[in-house]
């Protein structure tokens, strides 16, 4: 039966761990001079080594034979634990072994002296995942342990671990790998298994786990259909967009190319690509093009892109502007994972990017809004007709304040259904405009009153990819020149913030 590359390259000692000396080291002295604790926390991210170490660790105790602090893997007692006869090494899930009644029985198990090796040793993870009483009934034991018992608690949540269990252990911090000892143990692990991974693979492929080993070889094993693993086959396996494809997006947003960027995006999207992670990858390009503007030698930058790319990018935009994308892409992700039509959200993410100034603009209505506080934007604009003459009436800057008198609502026939009419041959104008949850349209004397559900749709609606063609549909629709007035509809936003107020209530603030 096969079996998955990183269940079969799982480390076996603490000399095989990548990443991870400062942690192993210091165990393996403790096991040399036998100054072994009673009680060892691991914590840090999935996929870094936790669990692995507690694997050697329980067997490095009870090693008939140890070498420099490392299990010989070859005694009695490491086989028996390794292939799971010894019971009393036992591996528990907090997880779904959560309850009171579950740590009691442990707890009662736990004093009997071991059967078969010298140390019993309970290996609990994701222990951050028992219920209050449970962390109760450990604790007693942990104050008072047995001599022959080991308990080696691993958690990914370690403010959610009480202090008094904390102060009971030794803890150990398991940092995210980087990218080079991924990518170095991708390669060996290839050559093992006869597999050619070139080296722009092996990098892509160690940026895409985020610092997670276990995650790596999870890609290495789905990429491993032909025994040549390029760049391509990467990007093709995972669904992933190439780097010609994500530079001509983000070259098209930054020159606020709505139509070129959207083709980019239909391309992407109907040859299969993953929106989700296209929307990540395009956050992680802007993300770099605004490290190489603030500090073109940054540390930080990823190795993806050529500093000439970067700097092509960087000259068309400003650090406002690129923090204004990320935080636009931020809300759409998180507008993605509560459900909704994904292509629609990405098209819609793909304008508001492409809008000039929408970051300084959303920015500004943005910290209004939150303050309870209705903000009104405005611009002006001279619209030629189409004989080419300005109309005499141009596109005045309205007060910030609401216009008295009473609101004059065409009743003899939609009229913003006759702008949208006019605007039906500029797709991305009229998938917005006609967004009935976004958008809202009042004709008040000469004044054409549009209420838009966000910041950023305001915003978007002002620029003048937006404006000027809304201005003309208004003057064929309506037969006069009019006052186009964008403001956010205060209702929708009241709601907004309502909801916020209740989640905060209850300690609830990933919406913020």
């Amino acid at each position: 039966m096969y079996q998955a590359l990183y269940r079969k390259y799982r480390p076996r000692s603490f000399s095989d761990v990548t990443g991870q000396e400062h942690v192993t080291e210091t165990l393996r002295r403790q096991l040399i001079l036998g100054r072994l604790s009673h009680a060892y926390l691991f914590v840090g991210t999935r996929g870094t080594g936790k669990t692995t170490c507690a694997k050697i660790l329980s067997r490095a105790v009870n090693c008939l034979d140890l070498k420099d602090g490392d299990p010989c893997n070859k005694c009695t007692s490491c086989i028996g634990i390794e292939n799971g006869g010894i019971l009393d090494v036992l591996e528990l899930d907090a997880a779904s072994n959560n309850g009171v009644d579950n740590v009691r029985a442990l707890r009662e198990e736990a004093i009997y002296s071991p059967a078969s090796v010298m140390r019993r040793v309970y290996i609990i993870d994701e222990v951050h995942m028992l219920s209050g009483s449970a962390f109760n009934a450990l604790l007693k034991i942990l104050e008072e342990p047995p001599q022959h018992l080991i308990f080696i608690l691993a958690t990914t949540e370690l403010h959610k671990v009480p202090a008094t269990i904390l102060s009971r252990c030794q803890r150990f911090s398991f940092k995210r790998l980087s990218p080079v000892s991924i990518a170095a143990r991708l390669n060996t692990v290839a050559e093992k298994e006869g597999l050619t991974l070139t080296s722009d693979a092996s990098e892509r492929l160690a940026d895409l786990a985020d610092g997670s080993m276990r995650d790596a070889l999870s890609l290495l094993d789905q990429c491993a259909s032909d025994t040549t693993i390029d760049l391509q086959r990467v990007l093709d396996t995972i669904g992933l967009t190439g780097r010609h494809e994500l530079l001509s997006m983000a070259d098209a947003i930054a020159k606020g190319d709505i139509t070129s960027a959207l083709g980019v995006l239909d391309k992407l999207y109907g040859n299969g690509k993953d929106i989700v992670s296209l929307l990540s990858e395009i956050a992680s390009l802007i993300r770099d093009t605004l490290l190489h503007k603030l500090s073109p030698k940054s540390p930080l930058l990823s190795s993806g892109y050529q500093s000439s790319e970067l700097s092509g990018l960087s000259d068309n935009t400003d650090p406002q502007r690129l923090l204004g994308c990320l935080e636009t892409i931020r809300e759409t992700m998180l507008v993605l994972s509560r459900g909704g039509s994904v292509k629609l959200s990405a098209e819609m993410c793909v304008i508001r990017l492409c809008a000039e100034g929408h970051s300084q603009l959303g920015a500004e209505t943005r910290g209004n809004a939150e303050c309870g506080t209705e903000q009104i934007r405005n611009a002006e604009f001279r619209i030629p007709n189409d004989d080419n003459s300005v109309p005499p009436s141009p596109l005045a800057i309205a007060p910030d304040s609401v216009v008295d008198g009473v609101v004059e609502v065409s009743h003899a026939g939609d009229f913003w259904q006759d702008i949208l009419e006019h605007l039906k041959d500029d797709i991305p104008i009229h998938a917005l405009l006609g967004d009935k949850s976004q958008v809202q349209a009042e004709l008040q004397d000469n004044t054409l009153i549009v209420r838009a559900g966000s910041p950023f749709t305001v915003s978007t609606i002002e620029s003048d990819m937006f404006s000027v063609p809304l201005k003309k549909a208004a003057y064929k629709a309506l037969g006069r020149d009019v006052v186009i007035r964008v403001e956010i509809n205060t209702a929708v936003e009241e709601a907004r913030l309502e909801k916020l107020e209740r989640l905060k209530a209850f300690d609830i603030t990933t919406f913020e």
